[in-house]
């Protein structure tokens, strides 16, 4: 009995444990690179449908979902083996989802189609759809799922569905080319970022009126270059990190004061990010320079650039003990 415990706790130690990783879709390669946290390299390129775009696992990690935009699907893989078991009825040019606290229901915008479309991933049937307005792409759910957020880039507004009857309750004006949006504080606000416009728009969520608006300024960089789109807080939600866009930087924000406190410069391009396990480190996926930013929390400073695929777009974390 002695040895044979012995050799388990050998082999055991033999064995490296597994690092989390950051899940990365590239839309110009079809691929999706995944980071080994750890050691900040990219250690599978795994290849999927045509212009992935928006990515998101299940609740347990068993699944992922892959908004495969040209393919008009959206995929489902295994992440151990980077299979794609099968497609999901997801309508045409899906672009961004977001899953639902019930962990069944996914909401994915349509941009050709201008509706959201909710399914359910265990039956891979459509519950609904919901038109909105044009080019939908934003996606949201409030943490207690009875609202569902759609933004379209053309009709300027963020669409609020009541999660129950599948209907639309409001819509609320924004800034020009509205891209991302998010429930924050515990779902007492809502967040929406516009790419043209260069502002997020800050939602009281109990009134759906508007109560701040947030913009930025770079010293040397043309106004017309800051297009905020993707953007994540951290665990204590009081400092939100906006990507820029083309300006090539993260607005670091106070989210309590909607001002901001500095900027921290990335790659070209930079869409959208995703945080390590205890937020200490973010990662920023920059399209144009093909590579992932490695930020420093704490410090604010970008530490590691990792190469990845052509015009890498979402990110996703990903726990693998």
């Amino acid at each position: 009995m002695r040895r044979t415990a012995l050799a388990t706790l050998l082999l055991a130690a033999a064995v490296p444990a597994q690092a989390d990783e950051i899940w990365v879709t590239n839309e110009k390669d079809n691929t999706i690179s995944v980071i080994d946290i750890a050691t900040q390299e990219v250690t599978r390129t795994i290849p999927v449908g045509e212009r992935p775009r928006g990515i998101t696992f299940s609740h347990d990690y068993s699944r992922v979902y892959i908004c495969a935009s040209d393919s008009d699907a959206v995929q489902v893989m295994d992440p151990v083996t980077g299979e794609i078991l099968h497609d999901l009825p997801s309508g045409e040019d899906p672009e961004q989802f977001v899953l639902a606290p019930d962990d069944r229901h996914l909401y994915i915008a349509n941009e050709d189609d201008a509706v959201a479309t909710v399914v359910d991933v265990e039956t891979r049937t459509v519950v609904s759809q919901i038109d909105v307005g044009i080019e939908p792409e934003g996606m949201a759910i409030s943490p207690d799922g009875k609202i569902a957020i759609v933004t379209s880039e053309t009709t300027n507004m963020a669409h609020w569905i009541d999660t129950e009857t599948h209907e639309l309750f409001a819509n609320t004006l924004v800034d020009s080319r509205p891209r991302h949006a998010e429930f924050v504080k515990h779902g007492t606000e809502l967040w929406v970022s516009s790419e043209i416009g260069g502002t997020i728009t800050v939602f009281d969520v109990a009134t759906q009126a508007e109560k701040a608006k947030i913009s930025f300024e770079i010293q040397g960089v043309h106004s017309d270059r800051i297009q905020p789109v993707g953007f994540e807080l951290t665990a204590d939600e009081k400092t939100a990190f906006v990507a820029l866009g083309p300006a090539n930087h993260l607005a670091v924000v106070n989210a309590d004061t909607y001002e901001v406190e500095e900027y921290v410069l990335v790659g070209r391009r930079v869409w959208h990010m995703a945080f390590n396990a205890d937020r200490s480190q973010l990662f920023t996926t920059n399209g144009i320079s093909g590579d992932v930013t490695v930020v420093d929390v704490a410090s604010r400073k970008a530490l590691k650039s990792i190469k990845v695929g052509r015009f890498p777009w979402g990110a996703a974390f990903r726990p693998t003990q």
